[in-house]
């Protein structure tokens, strides 16, 4: 019994040295592991950040050669590929990352945010669309929705983007104008198939969502005037001076034509030259000019000169400079034609509308800009105005 003792005494020293040797390898090991990964993967960093990127790649295949396990790694290398453009290369990578059944719900989440993000740059956007739509219920869920309506818009499915759009409307800011929008995008389709009953419908649906949009009103009182109603229109525009005073600049034309068209021309010089007094506007004032110029066509004119000339005095405007100078008779009057034709050149680009988002410059003005896709994005006033 004794000897057991003893021998159970001698053991002890033996296997714990045993153990801390085994120990002190498995650390050597680890140690070894650690130190070769982040080698390859700190020399793609570095080669990133000196915008070497075929060599960052080679780096980064190499250190997902030896790691494969490293999910981290594989996001590095998709995500470089996608920026090259080398778009089957970022798909395989997070497809094989998704057929990985060690991966995390989180990281399989953003593997597939990842997926779809491939799909929409590569132009696949039914592929895009369908990876997205995995999306709902986590945590990538918002930026899902709106590169959703990224395509839904790009592909002019208004309906589709109205659905995203009031499923986010509160959760990520307001989407009452964008849905406005897509109504009198449909609205404009049904146009262009005879269904003025149901343009009428969609127009007021989208005053109903957004009462502050300028573009329902528009496009209704463009509608009304189609059809003849001339009243209806000057109503709608009359509402649109006195609730959304900052878009008036874009109806004012439309404004006059219906005034004249249905007797209220009195009215609307009222309200644009009320309208004028408290926000000075060239679009503004060439439709004052004109209600005057129609209610005096024997007139020669120089009333509407003075306008531009008082202008002038407030605002050194080279568009109303010219305009003010084309009714003037000069002291040499047969260069007068020259000197018109360089100032009206000038003038153009002055003239023109220009997105706030991305500088794109247009001659008309767009709800949604050609450029950068962003809405609302052009003011209602021209270049020299801003």
């Amino acid at each position: 019994m004794e000897s057991d003792y003893v021998w159970l005494l001698l053991g002890l020293p033996g296997a714990f040295m045993l153990g801390w040797a085994a120990s002190r390898i498995d650390l050597r090991q680890l140690r070894s592991e650690n130190r070769s990964v982040p080698k390859a993967y700190f020399k793609g960093l570095n080669f990133l950040l000196n915008e070497q990127q075929d060599q960052a790649i080679d780096a980064f295949i190499e250190a997902v050669q030896n790691d494969p396990d490293t999910s981290e790694l594989h996001f590095a290398l998709g995500n470089l590929f996608r920026r090259r453009g080398e778009y089957d290369r970022a798909v395989r990578v997070h497809e094989h990352l998704l057929q990985r059944g060690d991966l995390s719900p989180k990281d399989r989440d953003r593997a597939q945010h990842a997926l779809a993000l491939d799909f929409l740059k590569a132009g696949l956007l039914d592929r895009a669309e369908a990876a997205l739509a995995r999306l709902d219920g986590t945590d990538f869920e918002n930026p899902a929705r709106l590169a959703l309506l990224a395509i839904y818009e790009r592909s002019r499915d208004w309906p589709q983007a109205a659905a995203i759009a009031r499923k986010m409307h509160g959760v990520q800011g307001d989407f009452s104008a964008r849905q406005a929008h897509y109504l009198c995008e449909q609205a404009t389709e049904r146009l262009a198939q005879q269904d003025c009953a149901g343009a009428l419908d969609l127009l007021a649906q989208a005053q109903a969502i957004a009462p502050q949009a300028a573009r329902p009103r528009v496009d209704l009182a463009r509608l009304h005037m189609q059809q003849g109603r001339c009243d209806a229109a000057f109503g709608t525009l009359r509402k649109l001076a006195i609730e959304t005073p900052a878009a008036l600049p874009l109806a004012a034309t439309l404004l006059t034509d219906a005034a004249l068209r249905c007797g209220k021309a009195d009215q609307a010089q009222a309200l644009l030259q009320d309208h004028y007094q408290q926000s000075p506007s060239l679009d503004v004032l060439d439709a004052i000019i004109a209600l005057h110029r129609a209610a005096h066509p024997s007139g020669d004119g120089q009333a509407g000169r003075e306008w531009y000339l008082r202008h002038l005095k407030n605002d050194p405007s080279l568009v109303a400079a010219a305009k003010w100078l084309a009714g003037e008779r000069l002291e040499h009057e047969e260069h007068h034609r020259e000197v018109q034709r360089a100032l009206d050149h000038a003038t153009l680009p002055l003239t023109r509308y220009r997105c706030a988002a991305c500088g794109f410059e247009a001659r008309q003005h767009f709800w949604q800009c050609p450029g950068c896709q962003s809405w609302d994005s052009y003011p209602a006033r021209r270049i020299e105005e801003l």
